[in-house]
């Protein structure tokens, strides 16, 4: 599969109560900005599973920045997942 980058900005969710709010812009390279009440204890695993996403969908370049309400992880992970297939619409067939 091709090396992706992103080249336009999309996000997903909210920033209700346990929910969270990713923005998915264009970089140089992988960037990801994590912040929230919880950022302590869960930094490590949301940049870990962004990562992995970030990798299933072969980018290699983008920045994303989540906002975390309390979001449970089957949630970030959607919001995620959405925010990088809106950026990427534009690039499938």
């Amino acid at each position: 599969m091709p090396e992706i980058s992103i080249s336009k900005t999309a996000s997903a969710g909210s920033v209700e109560s346990s929910d969270c709010l990713v923005t998915v812009t264009p970089a140089d390279s992988i960037e990801i900005d994590y912040s929230g009440a919880n950022k302590k204890i869960f930094e490590k695993r949301t940049e870990a599973m962004t990562r992995a996403i970030l990798a299933e969908y072969s980018v290699t370049a983008g920045r994303v920045h989540i906002q975390d309400q309390g979001a449970i992880e089957i949630t970030l992970r959607a919001r995620i997942e959405t925010a990088v297939e809106r950026a990427l619409e534009a690039r499938l067939p």
